[in-house]
């Protein structure tokens, strides 16, 4: 069942599209992955959802929860929403937890406000769901500050939080950022878990060995535009687009030798080139490539598969 639509979200600075005519949907049970370099729009596509983007931002399409688009609502109402029904997992535990308040006050705080809970209500059931994310002596724990957990034990308390409220959608925006191997496959594990359950997860990541890992479907990023969007088994097997290429190229693997890195930088939102943004970087560039954008076209040969490049459609 979809618990998410969004259409043609587009988010403007000064009347450049850091995110450009988005759109891609989610469904119960389901993890689907947001891929991209630093830069690309996949964060400010989260915040978007979750009513906090940049002040100066602009911006347009719709983005719709329960038949209702958040981005009609104002400001209380998707306060009601956001951390209740939408929660967000951050990917830096080191700023999104405050360190004067205990972790029971933090995540206890969440039922309080969105469930009208009692202090102690709400401890009770923080209890419960940090045992859920597999946080030992989850009662002692509770008394204690974030300086006294492990940045595994952080991140796993800022899912804590996120799952309290028992929402339908969690944002994970980059959510083992920083994290050792050991305890990265840890969060993952948890997230599989949740999917399991029911949970509809994004989750925004540069990293394809996780979408590997845990995702359903993958829609990849590029200068605020989906360039791709498949089931993952589609997108490893059988990748269209050179900036998809790229990125599974990037990553280790035993039958590779040595690692081929995608050559040059993301341009600036100010220095798009003409025609398809990653145009300049593109090992398969031709003459159209520069001159026109190419739009999102269904790959033939492949079911619930786009592509947005020339190359294809030449072939």
């Amino acid at each position: 069942m979809k618990v998410l639509e969004v259409h043609n979200l587009t988010v403007s600075f000064d009347g450049k599209a850091a995110v450009d005519n988005v759109s891609f949907d989610l469904n119960s049970g389901e993890i689907v992955g947001l891929v991209g370099e630093s830069g690309c729009g996949k964060s400010l596509t989260a915040f978007s959802i979750l009513g906090i983007s940049p002040p100066s931002s602009i911006l347009s399409g719709k983005i719709i929860y329960k038949d209702t688009d958040l981005l009609s609502m104002d400001d209380e109402s998707k306060r009601k929403i956001r951390g209740n029904k939408i929660s967000l997992i951050p990917q830096d535990p080191l700023s999104a937890l405050n360190p004067v308040y205990t972790i029971g006050e933090q995540i206890s705080e969440v039922l309080e406000v969105h469930k009208n809970a009692t202090h102690q209500q709400a401890l009770l059931e923080s209890e419960k769901v940090l045992e859920s994310v597999n946080i030992p002596n989850p009662k002692q724990r509770l008394k204690d500050y974030p300086h006294q957990f492990s940045g595994g034990m952080k991140q796993r308390a800022l899912i804590a939080m996120a799952l309290v409220a028992e929402p339908d959608i969690l944002i994970a925006d980059e959510p083992t950022t920083a994290l050792d191997v050991t305890i990265q496959l840890q969060i993952l594990e948890i997230m599989k878990g949740l999917k399991n359950k029911g949970k509809a997860i994004l989750l925004i990541t540069h990293d394809l060995a996780q979408v590997a890992e845990v995702c359903d479907r993958v829609f990849v990023m590029y200068m605020g535009k989906i360039v791709e969007s498949a089931p993952t088994r589609e997108i490893f097997l059988n990748p269209k687009h050179p900036y998809t290429i790229g990125l599974l190229n990037s990553l280790p693997s035993d039958s590779k030798k040595s690692l081929s890195p995608i050559l040059g930088q993301p341009p600036s939102i100010d220095s798009i080139p003409q025609g398809c943004a990653f145009n300049p970087r593109c090992p398969f560039v031709f003459d159209k490539c520069k001159k026109e954008v190419p739009e999102l076209y269904d790959v033939k040969s492949s079911n619930d598969h786009k592509s947005r490049c020339f190359l294809e459609i030449k072939n």
